[in-house]
């Protein structure tokens, strides 16, 4: 990423509200310094969102394209406009945006640092100082045919929809490296359980292939709900009427934004309803609050797995990351699913966010969209950084504990189920509730009362008999 280095010089730049001096380098402006100033309320800025700035970057150079064929820009200010739009779009000139991702004006701050950023580069592509508007101008130039209420939502669309695609990627991974463990751990047979208690037998595979299937469809939800961000309301301007825009530079635009993103993107329907709705916003961050919840699901199975190591389930290895005690000399703890947990609670958290900042719309604007769109990035990149996390210090390093799951097999109670088809619900009773009296294992128990021959309960306690369903042509040998 180019940066600017600052001599200490300043420009001075004008505005409704008066005159400020600017770093004579800067490519931001006036305006942009003003929301600077202003906001200090996240500490984290548009730079650190690099697809948002690209998503505007699109946005900036579409519109070039129309209001040029509209005859509302010259070859110069056109040709110097999508330059420096492309250098953005390549990751050039990122650290002038400096907004806080939380701001008030319903992302005018934004905008505006787009618009100037864009002019003032495009002023040097042109050969011209900064801040010489009358020749590019951030508002007449830049933002020809546009109104924040128009650009900023098509640019956070983009934004979300390039981001939302890194996450899809990193959930691809995941379910990778869970199906991978699904066939490590095919024929390691284990106790399944059901409200905490044991049930009936099953294999790890079966556990793991389970987690990776339930990642895996919500990818499916997140491609399919992505698509909407793919409907804009460029054209609409302030409210959606069009008002500053030439009959005919909606459709211009949405053709030139398609053209350069390859993207299908569409008009909304109705520009007034569109440039005041959010829904689209609160189905994604269901989504992601969807994701996160059956990622919460994952971890906690993974730290009951493998607690213990003596006095806990057990089933599995879990990767030793750290040492888990400032008292306790050998305690290890599961610190990835832990803080993967973490992760997830946030984003549920940030989706309460989204839900209440869609609320808020009111008459022809929805002013918190801002706050909305801070906490779907934010969802978005602990995500992907929970589930990298959770595969590389976790998930790719997890050994199976083979003796004791097939020790608790043999010594549940609950392997009688597997045992009731053939030798009936009574016999089937008496054992194991001799099991729980004496202590002893049901494997045990049948062979001690001749119910089967231990090749006949070999047979049907073989994984394979367990974890389907099957027709074994098998006699008891006695019935209780």
């Amino acid at each position: 990423m180019k940066e600017i280095k600052y001599s200490g010089k300043t420009r001075k730049e004008s505005d409704l509200l008066g005159t400020k001096e600017i770093p004579v380098e800067a490519l931001y402006g006036v305006q942009s310094l003003r929301g600077f100033e202003n906001f200090q309320i996240s500490n984290e800025r548009h730079c650190d969102y690099p697809n948002f700035i690209k998503g505007f970057a699109i946005v900036k150079k579409g519109a070039a394209i129309a209001n040029h064929k509209q005859g509302l820009l010259t070859d110069q200010q056109f040709e110097a406009i999508c330059k420096a739009c492309d250098e953005i779009n390549d990751g050039q000139w990122h650290d002038q945006f400096l907004s806080d991702m939380i701001q008030g004006g319903a992302g005018t701050t934004m905008n505006m640092n787009a618009n100037e950023v864009i002019a003032n580069r495009g002023l040097q592509i042109m050969g011209k100082e900064l801040g010489q508007y009358e020749f590019l101008s951030p508002n007449d130039h830049v933002n020809c045919s546009q109104s924040t209420n128009d650009a900023y939502p098509t640019a956070l669309h983009f934004g979300l929809y390039m981001e939302s695609k890194m996450l899809i990627e990193a959930i691809e991974r995941i379910v990778a490296s869970l199906n991978k463990k699904a066939e490590e751990f095919a024929e390691v047979i284990k106790m399944g359980r059901t409200q905490l208690q044991d049930a009936v037998p099953m294999t790890l595979g079966q556990s793991f292939k389970a987690f990776a299937d339930a990642l895996d469809s919500e990818r499916t939800r997140l491609i399919r709900e992505i698509k909407d961000f793919l409907v804009v309301n460029m054209g609409a301007t302030a409210i959606g009427t069009g008002i500053c825009s030439q009959p005919g530079y909606s459709k211009l635009c949405v053709d030139a934004l398609r053209d350069i993103t390859g993207w299908d993107i569409t008009l909304t329907g109705n520009l007034v309803e569109s440039t005041h709705d959010t829904s689209t916003l609160v189905g994604l961050s269901s989504q992601l609050r969807r994701i996160a919840l059956k990622t919460i699901k994952i971890c906690n199975d993974l730290r009951l797995m493998g607690s213990g190591p003596r006095a806990g389930i057990h089933e599995i290895f879990l990767p030793e990351m750290q040492p888990g005690s400032s008292i306790m000399p050998g305690k290890v703890n599961p610190v990835i699913p832990e803080v993967v947990n973490q992760v997830c609670y946030r984003v549920i958290g940030n989706d309460t966010t989204v839900m209440m900042g869609s609320e808020n719309a009111q008459l022809e604007l929805n002013v918190m969209e801002p706050v909305m769109a801070f906490s779907l990035f934010n969802s978005i990149e602990l995500l992907i950084n929970g589930f990298d996390t959770l595969r590389t210090k976790c998930i790719d390093n997890i050994k199976a504990d083979v003796d004791n799951c097939r020790h608790q097999v043999r010594h549940s109670i609950g392997i009688v189920t597997a045992l009731n088809p053939i030798i009936g619900y009574k016999s089937s009773t008496k054992i194991a509730k001799e099991a729980m009296e004496t202590g002893k294992g049901v494997y045990e128990l049948v062979l001690e009362h001749d119910i089967l021959s231990k090749e006949d309960l070999d047979t049907i306690l073989l994984p394979k008999n367990m974890i389907e369903p099957v027709k074994l042509n098998i006699k008891p040998r006695r019935i209780l």
